[in-house]
């Protein structure tokens, strides 16, 4: 293994969230002051000595309850554990120990791991106030941290504590060399699915609930065509209709995740049709410059004939008519109809994100295309490009030079996108030009 990973467990609202963000250094899950806020798992890193760690959060463990979240929250929770190497039993001193706490204890005790209790909102460590004492009844082989998440106070105890307890492990690191694939869409349709399907387990909650995951969360696998970090997103509804605002804050984490991301799949609903805020998620891709898959989910679901595949084609290419570079895939997630393509589509558009032409090459394209359709001209003077060179990838940027930038029409600009793409491809990219008139930046 390369790299220990820690998992911070508890029951609902004793501030799992607010420590996983401050050993990471930076906020990546929802904090928020109700119970049951973060939900799937939630994967980080964070360094102490020299070392580094997977931090995992996970959604509060409601030992008896019969609702349906909170019954697969403890089933993510127990997932978490599982892979856990040290186990962060997180409590809350201001309500003491609780029967739920040694509920808990309970369950964590069979795992077999390093457990290591933490003792959350001791805001004057030097002060430990009496509630403290009490988690020593719990049992286990270390002593209870005292910390505060909110102010950071402890923390440096927890980790000398985790460090500790993996000082056997072996630490040979890698570098993430993994695809991060973000996976986008609105609420509902199928996001989840679609990634349990492609790993083969529950890794993600998969509920007809829209709205049902709120963070981004990342699923690392490896298989034939090569590795790959899935980011699931909260599904990004219409801005009026994002209410609370943990939602609110879901819709920035999907924004993020694209942000984080390389090649996005955007899920869209078979049975709804492409909507209004597909098109607005979409660009979101675009605009951001990712490679894009369009994956149409629940094919299974419409009734089809010879027709359905092209018509269904046809709405899409009018709707999203900025990014006719993106593949359609038509799946169900739930069947598993054409789900084994989509991480050879995922390399593929990668790789073409990520080509680099040579100057020679593309000159050579910008002549042909230049004699075959002559630039524009306006008021006796003519657009004149003198070369172009590309100057970085992931989206694939070219610098055009030329004798007067206002005279380099959109609709030119257009054409000679799209003979690069006859040429070379770029098959799942955007293609950014930039402009520029000869001796500027040179």
């Amino acid at each position: 293994m390369s790299k220990p990973i820690i998992a911070i467990v508890g029951r609902p609202n004793v501030g799992k969230s607010t420590l996983f963000n401050k050993l990471i250094g930076e906020r990546r899950s929802i904090v928020e002051d109700t119970p049951g806020v973060t939900r799937d798992r939630i994967y980080g890193e964070t360094e102490w000595r020299g070392r580094r760690f997977i931090v995992i959060d996970t959604g509060g463990i409601e030992p008896k309850t019969d609702d349906i979240i909170l019954k697969q929250m403890k089933y993510q929770a127990q997932i978490a554990i599982d892979d856990a190497d040290v186990i962060l039993f997180m409590c809350d001193v201001r309500t003491g120990l609780t029967a739920d706490d040694r509920d808990i204890a309970v369950m964590l005790k069979k795992s077999g791991k390093p457990i290591i209790p933490c003792i959350n909102k001791c805001d004057s460590v030097g002060h430990l106030p009496y509630e403290y004492y009490e988690f020593f009844e719990l049992g286990f082989n270390c002593d209870p941290v005292a910390v505060s998440s909110i102010h950071g106070s402890g923390t440096g105890d927890l980790l000398d504590e985790v460090y500790n307890v993996t000082l056997d492990f072996d630490f040979d690191e890698e570098e993430d060399d993994s695809i991060k694939v973000a996976v986008i869409g609105k609420p509902n349709a199928g996001k989840s699915s679609t990634i349990n399907h492609l790993i083969g387990e529950n890794r993600l909650i998969v509920s007809d609930i829209a709205g049902t995951t709120r963070d981004a969360v990342d699923t690392h696998i490896d298989n034939e065509f090569g590795k790959f970090t899935l980011i699931d997103t909260a599904g990004i509804r219409r801005k009026s209709k994002v209410n609370d605002k943990i939602e609110k804050y879901s819709v920035l984490k999907a924004h993020m995740a694209v942000e984080r991301a390389e090649v996005c799949l955007l899920i869209i609903d078979a049975s709804t049709g492409i909507t209004e805020q597909d098109e607005k998620i979409a660009g979101i891709a675009h605009e951001s410059g990712k490679a894009t898959i369009i994956v149409v989910n629940k094919w299974d679901s419409i009734e089809k004939d010879n027709h359905s595949v092209k018509e269904f084609t046809d709405k899409i290419r009018t709707a999203l008519a900025y990014m006719p570079y993106a593949p359609i895939l038509f799946v169900s997630a739930k069947t598993g109809q054409r789900m084994s393509t989509i991480f050879e589509r995922i390399k593929y558009v990668h790789n073409q994100a990520n080509t680099r032409i040579s100057t020679g090459m593309l000159n050579d394209v910008l002549g042909e295309a230049t004699m075959k359709v002559q630039p524009p001209s306006d008021k006796g003077k003519r657009l004149k490009i003198y070369y172009m060179t590309q100057a970085s990838v992931a989206p694939p940027t070219f610098v055009l030079f030329c004798n007067d930038a206002e005279l380099f029409h959109f609709s030119y600009q257009r054409y000679i996108e799209n003979c690069l793409r006859q040429t070379f491809g770029f098959v799942g990219t955007p293609i950014r030009l930039l402009i520029r008139m000869k001796g500027d930046n040179e």
